[in-house]
């Protein structure tokens, strides 16, 4: 142990995890890819199969949206929080007088949704990429609405302090991406 209680061999091991973890589900998302099949890149019309997945997640995604937002309005209520300077100056109170944990709590509702948002993005620039090269009707469905069931469990996992199951949702929405990311670069090649 060091002076500040962090043990060196600890932080090594836990370093290696971080850093192998995002290539471990990129191949895992490249397997299941291969396994079930790549088709080569056919632009098209989506079929409806594949619209279906998309509206599938888009509505999960929405409604993932909601609820973040919606609790979040909640937790400020509950501990008596404003979002503004101009909310704080008409309720006349000030940001400092905030009950702490209350304040954590509303970060920890923001932070869900910044984490929620940032994934968002880079599945709204791949799944209607995935969308118009005919791909597999399985892997499109199993990545777009994986992704957005992941996101779904990372939001509640999260709101809810439950760490380990963050990180199996989070594990998710990531494979998703990285399966949808991998499956666009795989149907070039073929």
């Amino acid at each position: 142990m060091t002076e500040n209680g962090i043990d060196p061999n600890r932080v090594r091991r836990v370093r290696r995890i971080i850093i192998l973890y995002p290539f471990a589900l990129i191949v895992a998302a490249i397997v299941l890819n291969l396994l079930i099949g790549v088709a080569p890149t056919v632009p098209a019309v989506p079929s409806k199969p594949i619209l279906v997945a998309f509206t599938i997640s888009g509505l999960l995604l929405l409604a993932n949206h909601v609820w973040l937002m919606t609790s979040t309005e909640l937790t400020r209520l509950k501990y008596g929080l404003q979002a503004t300077p101009e909310e704080w100056a008409k309720a006349g109170k000030l940001e400092t007088d905030a009950d702490p944990s209350g304040t954590r709590e509303v970060k920890r509702h923001h932070d869900a949704h910044n984490n929620a948002s940032e994934n968002t993005l880079y599945f709204a620039i791949l799944a209607p990429a995935m969308m118009l090269i005919s791909p597999s009707k399985s892997l499109a469905f199993i990545w777009m609405i994986g992704f957005a069931f992941g996101r779904l469990g990372h939001a509640y996992s999260y709101l809810s302090g439950k760490d380990g199951l963050r990180g199996i949702f989070m594990s998710l929405s990531l494979v998703s991406l990285f399966g949808m990311s991998s499956y666009l670069a795989l149907a070039l090649l073929f």
